[in-house]
């Protein structure tokens, strides 16, 4: 009996103990501005106990783009950055990825990286 639960208990391990959560916290919309660079930020949460938090690189992804992302003062797990939209465009889509290290029994550590779901943003003409 103990044996048929076994892989549903270790599965339901894996898929809660790894679990990676971004949260959005851009503005969805934008005034235009004349420097064309818009800022934007997340929050990155991990149920990961291993996580080596200072081992966090993350970025935002525009296109084929990658841009730094600095870590939020005063706040552990918020980071922001700027990102840039064209002139000439009326949104632009973009998500967050971030590489990491986490701590593996008897090895050294392993690098692992997480991405969110895709974001808009939208830029409004005065």
């Amino acid at each position: 009996m103990t044996k048929k639960f076994l892989p549903i208990l270790f599965a339901a391990a894996l898929l809660t103990g790894c679990a990676s959560t971004f949260t959005n916290l851009s503005a969805q919309r934008q005034v235009r501005n004349p420097n064309n660079l818009y800022p934007v930020e997340v929050k990155f949460d991990s149920k990961q106990q291993s996580l080596r938090w200072e081992s966090i690189k993350p970025t935002v992804i525009v296109g084929r783009d990658q841009y730094p992302l600095k870590p939020t003062k005063l706040m552990r797990n918020r980071w922001e950055g700027l990102i840039p939209v064209p002139a000439n465009a009326a949104q632009v889509s973009y998500f967050y990825k971030f590489d990491y290290q986490y701590n593996d029994f008897g090895k050294p550590p392993s690098t692992e990286s997480a991405s969110s779901a895709n974001f808009t943003l939208k830029i409004l003409e005065h």
